[in-house]
């Protein structure tokens, strides 16, 4: 149970409990459905469907810019269904992702033939290509655009392993960098933003580095497990024979050195987060962005020396969610939060640990960019009375079962990136 999990986080809680009673609308406000086109309407209802933390901040997007974000996350979603379908030969697969960007022009071309749990997106794909035509024509050059670049990047790695750490950054450029490259130059051609935040391709670059290798370090044991490799080559190999014996009790040590390892690696790219985010100036716009990447600091906090990581997936608290989803929504606000979880990394790091100097170095250099002084840090750290936290959780727990209940009308899933 939810609440449970955070029965040692008062503010959590109070959070969880704020947010089934409606608090989401602050950030998350409800779509007007009934006045949109039914192929719009199916757009938003796959954008639901198979969107894993993605879904709510795009509908919170102001104007149109709402509509391309939508289209802009399906196209790439059936993108990537193509990359992930093993069932799909490669004298197949090569040429679908080389050539995806030209279906979008195609009114009736569709897969029928996919077995991954988002199939629907290829199967139905006419409905999203015909709301892809439907955009204004500064949104269609941007999504063909990257389409066509990340199609051939995948086709590229289809038949390589990822070797080198600079391969790794690679492969997260085409799968996850050039989707903030794309997301940039979207919020500056709807003139949300400025246009330095669509020019600057080096920190869009860098936002979807950080989440990508985010994701590729917490589904360790998943990916494994199911015969996929993304960890790179260079920095498992200097602790293990197979990627794969990481996961053996008897390496424990090995494991942690080299998820330490990989975790400072994706902590370098925070920098150019804060100065990226710094930049923005559209509400909307800032809890899109800054949302996922908080997350995914808490993420690597919760990574970071963990053994956890090779036994199941792990993943922060959904209390935690919902607070950070509830806090990220001015540049302060996120400082405090990167500055708080770059603390608690720091209270991790063995003195024996091979990665020890990088990620202290690292660790610095975010706390210096995040420009806090402990004051504020401390303000963070709610302080409630015996008394008003134990009215609290026992009103939280008399009224979660209902509140769930009537919260499921309102269709919103809060899930770790």
């Amino acid at each position: 149970m939810d609440i449970l999990k955070s029965l040692g986080h008062p503010e959590e809680i109070f959070n969880l409990f704020k947010f089934k009673m409606g608090g989401c609308k602050t950030v998350m406000p409800k779509l007007d459905y009934e006045s949109m086109s039914l192929s719009l309407r199916t757009c938003y209802l796959y954008l639901n469907q198979t969107s894993r933390s993605f879904a709510a901040v795009i509908q919170a997007l102001d104007g149109e810019l709402r509509h391309a974000v939508c289209i802009f996350y399906l196209v790439l979603r059936a993108l990537d269904t193509v990359e992930d379908d093993m069932t799909i030969p490669l004298d197949k697969k090569v040429p679908m992702l080389n050539d995806f960007h030209t279906y979008l022009y195609q009114d009736g071309w569709c897969f029928t033939e996919s077995q991954e749990k988002d199939r629907q997106v290829l199967s139905d794909f006419p409905t999203i290509s015909l709301e892809f035509r439907n955009l204004a024509q500064q949104y269609r050059d941007v999504i063909s655009d990257i389409c066509h670049r990340m199609g051939a990047g995948m086709a590229d790695f289809l038949e390589k392993k990822v070797g080198s750490m600079k391969e790794w950054d690679l492969y997260c450029h085409y799968v996850a960098g050039l989707v903030g490259i794309g997301l940039s130059q979207l919020f500056s051609a709807s003139q949300l933003e400025d246009p330095e935040v669509g020019r600057d391709t080096e920190l869009a670059n860098s936002m979807g580095l950080f989440l990508q290798k985010t994701n590729i370090i917490r589904d360790y044991l998943e990916d494994t497990q199911e015969g996929r490799a993304f960890w790179p080559q260079e920095a498992w190999s200097q602790f293990a024979g197979r990627l794969e014996d990481l996961a053996q009790p008897e390496k424990l040590e090995s494991a942690l050195s080299c998820l330490n390892l990989l975790v400072t690696d994706a902590l370098r790219h925070v920098p150019d987060v804060i100065a990226y985010l710094s930049r923005l100036r559209n509400q909307s716009v800032f809890n899109f962005c800054a949302i996922p990447q908080v997350m995914a600091i808490a993420t690597l906090s919760t990574c970071y020396n963990n053994p956890m990581v090779f036994q199941r997936v792990v993943k922060i608290r959904k209390g935690q969610a919902v607070t950070l989803m509830m806090e990220a929504t001015n540049m302060s606000a996120v400082q405090t939060i990167i500055a708080q979880y770059s603390q608690e990394i720091l209270q991790k790091v063995s003195h024996t640990d091979p990665s020890r100097d990088k990620t202290l170095h690292i660790l610095a250099l975010i706390r210096e960019k995040s420009a806090l002084s402990q004051s504020s840090l401390a303000s963070r750290t709610h302080h409630l009375s015996p008394m008003y936290l134990s009215a609290a959780m026992l009103l939280a727990a008399l009224s979660w079962q209902y509140l769930s209940t009537t919260a499921a009308q309102h269709k919103w899933h809060i899930k770790t990136i």
